[in-house]
């Protein structure tokens, strides 16, 4: 996200790279490797933006003021939900290939029969709609209605969002719920959890701290955010700190019930993730995605120190990534598949992701100047 100019050529050169990259996979490396590819990051990319756009209703909700002279980098991050829309409605072209619930032959299951209707590809895609139209009306609210106060000055916005947060709030649960259930889970419909969206949720808000986080102290290295203290630092820190340790508890809790309860028909999904190559992964990801984290950030003086959090949110964005991967590529078979056609999804991902967040960087004030409680924010200290 640096402002050189001398590095949007190389973006773009990666970016150009991974399209020819992914394009090949299309054409040699088969339909559900490329699918299963876009899927992953389409939900990476989707759960990003919802993630940075829960903060932002967050601090409405509870009228928080600390967070108001940061509160514009999780609002230029969930404008990552204008190009997820069209990444997911190309993604729905994957539902015949990797979505067993919407092929014919399901009819023959006894337990995807009875769900037919809901695993259809109308219904599956009227759902996705739905959720899209959703979120972009809370951008378009939260996100918009902010960056016209910048002009205005009106107070009355802080009024409207706060109303419009609970409502926000119910939106988030459904369209995160439905996210984890047709996405992910609906790779494995045999398989069901009562708390897998929560799961999907704790991940979602973590890649949407990082990202603040990672924001925040590029604008500092650029010398724009005057006024933005260690002490805000401090609480993003303890947020990362706090929500590293939700996600390895939901994630555990899931895995100790199946693996107590012992059904076959939820075990099997912890089976394939613990056997062979995949156990690695699943060691891995338990390492840097709760153990590295954990430990980095556990003291009082770490959760302040821009150069360890910066490494931790970079660690923690790279976690997320494999948190999906994990419970995505499976689908493919008993092994991990990384090679080529991965590292080509990257470097296009990757390179519009940040060529992305990089202009929305520059647009509008980095600090909501139209809010009435910018200077109590600013003078906010612990």
């Amino acid at each position: 996200m640096s402002q050189n100019p001398k590095k949007s050529p190389l973006l773009l050169g990666a970016m150009g790279l991974g399209a020819l990259g992914v394009l090949g996979t299309y054409v040699a490396a088969g339909h559900e490797r490329f699918w299963a590819n876009w899927v992953l990051w389409f939900v990476l990319i989707f759960t990003l933006g919802l993630g940075s756009l829960f903060i932002v209703a967050l601090e409405h909700l509870v009228s928080a003021r600390w967070s108001v002279p940061v509160r514009r980098i999780p609002e230029r991050l969930a404008t990552l939900l204008l190009p997820a829309v069209p990444v997911g409605l190309i993604a729905l072209f994957a539902l015949p290939v990797l979505y067993p619930g919407t092929r014919p032959e399901a009819a023959h299951n006894h337990i995807l029969a009875g769900k037919a209707f809901w695993l259809s590809i109308p219904f599956f895609s009227v759902r996705t709609a739905i959720a899209m139209v959703l979120v972009l009306i809370g951008l378009a609210i939260l996100v918009g209605g902010s960056l016209k106060q910048d002009q205005t000055k009106d107070p009355a916005f802080n009024f409207k969002a706060r109303k419009f947060a609970p409502a926000y709030m119910a939106i988030f649960a459904l369209v995160i719920t439905l996210i984890a259930f047709d996405w992910i889970s609906g790779l494995t419909p045999e398989w069901y959890s009562d708390i897998f969206g929560v799961y999907i949720f704790a991940g979602a808000f973590l890649s949407g701290l990082a990202a603040t986080v990672l924001c925040l102290l590029y604008l500092q290295d650029q010398d724009r955010l005057g006024g933005v203290k260690g002490d805000h630092l401090f609480n993003l820190g303890g947020f990362l700190f706090a929500f590293t340790v939700f996600w390895s508890y939901i994630g555990f809790a899931q895995y100790m019930l199946m693996w107590y309860a012992n059904m076959p028909d939820e075990v099997i999904y912890y089976k394939v993730r613990l056997a062979g190559s995949w156990r690695a992964i699943t060691i891995t990801l338990a390492l840097v995605h709760f153990i590295l984290p954990f430990f980095a950030l556990v003291t009082r003086a770490a959760k302040k120190d821009p150069k360890r959090l910066r490494r931790v949110a970079y660690l923690m964005l790279g976690a997320h990534l494999l948190d999906l991967y994990w419970l995505i590529f499976p689908v493919l078979g008993a092994k991990p598949l990384f090679s080529w056609p991965e590292l080509s999804f990257a470097l296009f991902f990757i390179g519009g992701i940040t060529i992305w967040v990089r202009g929305a960087m520059e647009k509008g004030e980095d600090m909501p100047v139209g809010d009435p409680f910018l200077r109590e924010g600013l003078e906010f200290r612990l």
